[in-house]
């Protein structure tokens, strides 16, 4: 089984990945967005409008090499499972609503839209999405919380926007495979969250794009 957790920055993907994982045992293994070995992610921050095609790309190529690895891992035929924490599926919500806001002229994004076409003919879509949904404004209290210096200068009218586009990937997503969305404005326990995947998951085995099957 293939899960992909989504939602906006700031929701708490990171650890409901880990602590979803650890909950379905050892057979499950985790994957992350590449927060640490992005080189463009403080200068993003620091000038949006400057780096944003920058960041898109390398974003872009990172999450192609990385579902890679997660359809073709052998923990699948060992009956385990994946959790990735933010999908390639994702990306195009963060590039569509940088250029609808002119933050990535038409060139820019001809370019990356071209690049993500291509790579869309060899992936897969996860069995299952976790959509965690939070208000941007719950959001951005727990960025401010954990102290990224990186994303001190990030706007409350990024989030909002962000959290438009991502309504419409939820709804968009809901067409090619199982979506489950949690209102994670509250912490809930692993356990309980746990229940409502498997539960949507077994109900909606007619739509499972098992990458057992590929």
């Amino acid at each position: 089984m293939f899960i992909g957790v989504s939602g906006l920055i700031g929701v708490g993907k990171s650890t409901f990945t880990k602590q979803l994982a650890g909950h379905f045992g050892e057979s499950w293994k985790t994957y992350f967005e590449p927060v640490k070995t992005n080189p463009y992610l403080e200068d993003f921050y620091k000038d949006i409008p400057r780096w944003t095609f920058q960041m898109q790309m390398f974003l872009l190529a990172k999450r192609f090499e990385q579902h890679q690895e997660v359809i073709w891992d052998p923990c699948h035929r060992l009956g385990g499972g994946i959790i990735q924490d933010r999908t390639i599926y994702e990306d195009s919500v963060f590039a569509r609503m940088h250029r609808e806001d002119g933050l990535m002229d038409d060139r820019d994004w001809d370019t990356y839209i071209s690049h993500f076409n291509i790579m869309k003919r060899y992936l897969v879509y996860p069995d299952v999405i976790v959509y965690l949904r939070t208000t941007p404004d719950i959001a951005m209290e727990r960025i401010n919380s954990r102290g990224r210096g990186a994303e001190e200068g990030m706007e409350m009218a990024y989030l909002n926007r962000l959290y438009e586009g991502y309504e419409d990937f939820a709804a968009e997503m809901g067409r090619y495979t199982v979506l489950v969305t949690l209102d994670w404005n509250e912490f809930k326990p692993v356990e309980e969250a746990a229940e409502a995947i498997m539960s949507a998951a077994e109900t909606n085995q007619k739509f499972l794009r098992s990458i057992r099957r590929i």
